[in-house]
């Protein structure tokens, strides 16, 4: 089971990886070539003895890790937490979620925005802290308050202007801020970089085992605070699972099986054990990787199968969005899918997980189908994507010289029938990455 729900949470580049360790680990299993039309009928047998195989697969991700009876509060619980994280979170993403429950003070979340806009990939802030107070009219003291602020996030580090400064900041969260380690860094990090530890022993009176171990601290810290949120890590780069396309009036997914060999039980091994080998101990090691090889191939027929129907569900109740655009996604939890396809939730969330599929409008993450979503005055429902979108198309037609403010974006929402607070706009458009209003205005 452990082996299924592994196979099933793999993105198909990460599953090829793991299917060519099982290849090497099994010598029972090979590779299977295109076969002629005439031996399909032989491939349809292994399928029909694979699909014979499920029934404990089936009812295990159905029926498992169901609360008997389910109170209001713990199914909000379990629902928030399946249809959370629907897009890949930025750093910008990240601090903006904690900005605002920071403050509400409007010219600190000013200030904290507009450094948060000027940070580079690796989390450091890159504009003079000046030209900050003068791009979020605020002042210079006001300034330093946001950035401190920022400074207090996770990660640890971020919001620092050099090396030093973010390095320090992680010893202060982690209790050092006296430590040895902190006066090194502040004063000497030349020479420890350059592992004079003898130098430092004697200037500061302490044994060299106590520089080095100072020295193995501060290499554990992290120089890139927001490196991991980066979207140009080689891990980010992803091949759709499938693509969305219209055959006739349906849309339907279609699965790219490329990436994930096709399997099979080696002609070879299966002769052998119907030998009489004499060897008790052998024949049981067959049988056994044999066993295991057809768990595999099952693993992976089922993981399509399920993978398939789940898309297949997302593509039938999202028929809006793949003829018009992001602007009519629909809300979507992943619990209605689960119950639409037969299988826990969990299943759902895994099947999703770290996956991609194209679209006419581009590659997008299978999660960011699933989103919650507003009811405007006429009883319509809207997903909070499509809000996004409406906010972006307010933005992109606003006049340069006198940009649309959170609030004015609000009252013009609210004219259409959504009623949403200004917070919840702000994190939209910082989400979007568009600049506050008063860094948009062209003179």
């Amino acid at each position: 089971m452990q082996q299924s729900l592994h196979f099933l949470q793999a993105p198909s580049l990460e599953l090829r990886s793991l299917v060519q360790q099982e290849l090497q680990a099994n010598p029972t299993l090979e590779e299977k070539v295109e076969e002629p039309e005439d031996k399909e009928d032989e491939w349809d047998d292994e399928i029909n003895e694979i699909r014979k195989m499920d029934e404990d697969w089936r009812e295990y991700f159905s029926q498992n890790n169901r609360p008997n009876t389910p109170t209001s509060e713990l199914q909000k619980r379990r629902q928030f937490l399946f249809d959370s994280q629907v897009e890949q979170e930025t750093l910008s993403d990240h601090l903006i979620s904690q900005l605002m429950l920071s403050t509400e003070n409007e010219d600190i979340l000013r200030a904290a925005e507009t450094i948060i806009g000027n940070l580079n990939e690796n989390g450091y802030l890159t504009v003079p802290l000046d030209e900050i107070a003068t791009s979020a009219r605020v002042t210079p003291e006001q300034a330093q308050t946001a950035l401190t602020l920022i400074q207090s996030f996770h990660p640890p580090g971020v919001g620092a202007r050099d090396l030093s400064e973010t390095l320090l900041i992680q010893l202060a969260q982690r209790g050092r801020g006296e430590s040895l380690e902190t006066e090194l860094i502040r004063n000497d990090l030349e020479r420890l970089g350059r592992k004079r530890y003898l130098e430092l022993s004697r200037h500061y009176k302490v044994p060299t085992e106590r520089i080095q171990e100072a020295a193995e601290y501060i290499g554990r810290l992290q120089p890139h605070p927001g490196a991991s949120y980066s979207a140009d890590l080689p891990q980010n780069v992803v091949q759709p699972e499938a693509a969305f396309v219209k055959v006739g009036n349906t849309w339907t997914a279609q699965l790219n099986d490329d990436p994930i060999p096709r399997l099979k039980i080696s002609d070879t091994y299966k002769d052998l054990m119907g030998q009489n080998l004499g060897d008790k101990n052998l024949k049981e090691y067959l049988r056994e990787r044999i066993r295991a090889g057809k768990f595999l191939i099952k693993c992976l027929y089922q993981r399509q199968q399920t993978i398939e129907n789940i898309l297949n569900e997302i593509a039938k109740r999202q028929e809006d969005f793949f003829e018009n655009g992001i602007g009519n996604l629909k809300p979507l939890t992943m619990n209605q899918v689960a119950e639409a396809v037969g299988v826990h939730e969990t299943t759902v969330s895994r099947a999703a997980s770290n996956k991609y599929a194209q679209t006419p409008w581009g590659v997008f993450p299978i999660k960011f189908f699933f989103t919650s979503g507003y009811t405007t005055s006429e009883g319509e429902t809207m997903a909070n994507t499509s809000i996004k979108d409406s906010i972006s198309a307010l933005i992109d037609r606003e006049n340069p010289h006198k940009p649309l403010s959170d609030s004015e974006i609000v009252d013009i929402l609210k004219d259409r029938g959504i009623e949403m607070a200004r917070r919840t706009v702000a994190k939209y458009r910082a989400e979007l990455g568009i600049l506050p209003s008063n860094l948009r205005r062209q003179l």
